[in-house]
């Protein structure tokens, strides 16, 4: 999708700190950190929304959760625990129509969130 932000990250033509990558997805530090590790794990292959995920497409999810341990691991959080997760739609909280997680860890992670 030529105008989408993370399609954009994943090309290389706006940059990104890159924490990870795969033939399956890209992984990236957010620009705006809810928590002192705040890494932003996307598919490669543009996905709008969680709605439009089907049996050809939904694999990489499962993937993204394993990339999420990795990378938990990676940042020394995975003992003392993280969140992952996954926003749909404008009154879910997402912001950018391209099919993302967020791995937020650092700091004491309360419920609900804020």
């Amino acid at each position: 999708m030529t105008d989408c932000i993370f399609c954009k990250i994943i090309e290389g033509d706006i940059p990104s700190e890159k924490v990870y990558e795969d033939e399956l997805v890209y992984a990236f530090n957010d620009i705006e950190p809810a928590a002192p590790h705040h890494v932003l794990i996307i598919p490669k292959k543009h996905i709008s929304s969680l709605n439009d995920l089907n049996e050809e497409n939904s694999k990489v999810i499962s993937h993204i959760f394993i990339i999420a341990s990795k990378i938990a691991k990676k940042l020394g959080v995975d003992k003392d625990g993280y969140r992952v997760v996954s926003n749909c739609g404008e009154a879910g909280g997402q912001t950018v129509p391209h099919v993302h997680f967020h791995l937020i860890a650092g700091r004491n992670l309360q419920w609900p969130p804020g």
